[in-house]
C-alpha cells in the first residue's frame, strides 16, 4: 500500500465529499463541534514541545484555537473562517457574584446568559432563559437580533480568500444555522419539551423567528463567501445517548420544514457541501436530514445506541458523507490506553473509508481530561491507516 500524498488538502476533501477515492482520508481538527478543550490543548502542546498560548475560540465550550504547528503535526486538511457578532452587540464576559460564588457571565445576542464558575472554569452553562415565562403574544415584541446585519461579516471575504488563494486547505465555515436549539436556550429545555406537546403554535412561532434570523444571516454570508467556502457547517442536536430527544413525528411536523427551507436556500446559493451536526443516536432521523438536503453528518457518535459505523456506512454511505466517528470519546479516548485508542481508530477508519465519503475527526470536542498521548495516538493512527491503496 502506498503512503505517499498525491493531492492537496482541498483536493482531498472535495474528492472525498464527492464520494470518490482520494489518496488518503482527510483529517479535521479545530472547529466548534470538532475542537479541543483548553485544558487538553495546554497538555498537548506541552507534550509535543510546541510553544503556544491558549487562545479561546469558543467561550461557551472553552475551546482552544489550535496553532498552525499543531494542525500541521496532525496533517489537518481543513482551515476555518467564521463571521462575527453584530457591532451593536455589547458582549464580553463580566464577573458577577451570586450566592457567595464568583461567576463569569456572557449574555449572547439573543439575551441568553451563559455562566462559568470561577472555581471550576471548564464550561459555560445557561443560567438565564429569557423567554422562560413568555406567551405567544410576547414573541413579536422580543428584541430578536438582526441576522443580516452587515457588520457581522466585516473582513470575512478577505479572510476566506486568503485561505482559498494562499493555502492548500479546504475552507470551512464556523457553526451556524442553529434553528432549533436556540429555541430551547431561550425557553429552557424542560419547558420547551412541554411546549412541543401542549403549545405547538408557540413553538412554530419561535422556530419562525430563529429561521428568519438564519435566512437573513445566510443571505449576506453567501453574498460574501458563497463562492469561496468548501463546507458550510450547520446543526441542531436532535438525539441523545439512546435515541431522538423527542418524537421524530414532532420533528417532521414542526422542525423539519424549517430545517429544509434553510438547507434548500443555502444549496440554491452555493456549491459548498452542507455539514449537519447532531450528537447522539440519530439513526431514526438520518433519512429526514438527507431529505432536507444535507451532504455530511457529524459527529457520528459511535458510542450511542444504533450508531454502529458498519451499519451507517452500509445504509447511508453511498449518498451521505461521515465526518467524525473516530473513537468512543466517552469511554475509550479519555479512559483507555493509547494502544486501545489506536486499535479502535484503526477499526473505525477501515470501516468508514471505503469508496470515499469519510473525513476523520474526533467524535465532538476533545475534552479537558484526555491524555495527550491518546490524542497523538488517535491522529497518528488515522494518518497511517487512512491511505488508500
Amino acid at each position: 500500500m502506498s503512503k505517499r500524498e498525491t493531492m492537496t488538502s482541498r483536493e482531498r476533501v472535495l474528492k472525498t465529499l464527492n464520494h470518490e477515492v482520494p489518496d488518503r482520508v482527510p483529517i479535521d481538527l479545530g472547529g466548534n463541534q470538532t475542537g479541543i478543550h483548553k485544558n487538553a490543548y495546554r497538555k498537548l502542546t506541552a507534550h509535543l514541545g510546541i510553544q503556544d498560548e491558549v487562545r479561546i475560540m469558543d467561550a461557551v465550550q472553552q475551546l482552544a484555537k489550535p496553532c498552525e504547528q499543531v494542525l500541521e503535526r496532525f496533517h489537518v486538511d481543513t482551515r476555518y473562517v467564521a463571521a462575527g457578532a453584530a457591532a451593536s452587540w455589547k458582549g464580553g464576559i463580566v464577573q458577577c457574584e451570586r450566592a457567595g460564588r464568583l461567576w463569569h457571565d456572557l449574555t449572547d445576542e439573543f439575551g441568553i446568559r451563559w455562566s462559568m464558575p470561577d472555581d471550576i472554569p471548564n464550561y459555560m452553562d445557561i443560567t438565564l432563559h429569557p423567554l422562560a415565562s413568555a406567551r405567544l403574544a410576547d414573541l413579536p415584541d422580543y428584541p430578536w437580533p438582526t441576522g443580516g446585519d452587515p457588520t457581522r461579516f466585516a473582513g470575512l471575504r478577505e479572510r476566506a480568500l486568503r485561505l482559498k488563494q494562499e493555502t492548500p486547505y479546504a475552507v470551512v465555515s464556523g457553526i451556524s444555522g442553529v434553528v432549533y436549539e436556540i429555541c430551547w436556550y431561550l425557553r429552557g429545555l424542560e419547558q420547551w419539551f412541554c411546549d412541543l406537546k401542549t403549545q405547538p403554535e408557540f413553538c412554530e412561532a419561535m422556530l419562525e423567528q430563529t429561521l428568519k434570523f438564519w435566512l437573513d444571516w445566510f443571505r449576506v454570508f453567501l453574498d460574501e463567501v458563497g463562492d469561496v467556502v468548501d463546507v458550510i457547517m450547520i446543526g441542531d442536536d436532535l438525539a441523545g445517548q439512546n435515541g431522538p430527544l423527542f418524537n421524530p413525528e414532532l420533528y417532521r411536523r414542526l422542525v423539519k420544514p424549517r430545517h429544509k427551507r434553510l438547507v434548500q436556500y443555502i444549496r440554491s446559493r452555493t456549491k459548498a457541501r452542507i455539514w449537519y451536526h447532531t450528537c447522539g443516536s440519530c439513526m431514526d432521523v438520518i433519512p429526514d436530514l438527507m431529505d432536507n438536503g444535507i451532504h455530511i453528518l457529524n459527529p457520528v457518535q459511535v458510542s450511542a445506541r444504533n450508531m454502529d459505523p458498519a451499519t451507517l456506512k452500509s445504509r447511508f454511505g453511498r449518498d451521505l458523507a461521515f465526518w467524525g466517528g473516530s473513537c468512543d470519546t466517552q469511554h475509550v479516548l479519555s479512559q483507555c490506553t493509547a494502544a486501545e485508542v489506536a486499535a479502535q481508530v484503526r477499526q473505525n477508519v477501515q470501516v468508514l473509508m471505503p469508496g470515499g465519503g469519510y473525513i476523520f475527526n474526533n467524535v465532538h470536542n476533545i475534552q479537558g481530561e484526555v491524555p495527550p498521548e491518546n490524542i497523538v495516538a488517535m491522529f497518528d493512527t488515522a494518518y497511517e491507516t487512512g491511505f488508500y491503496s
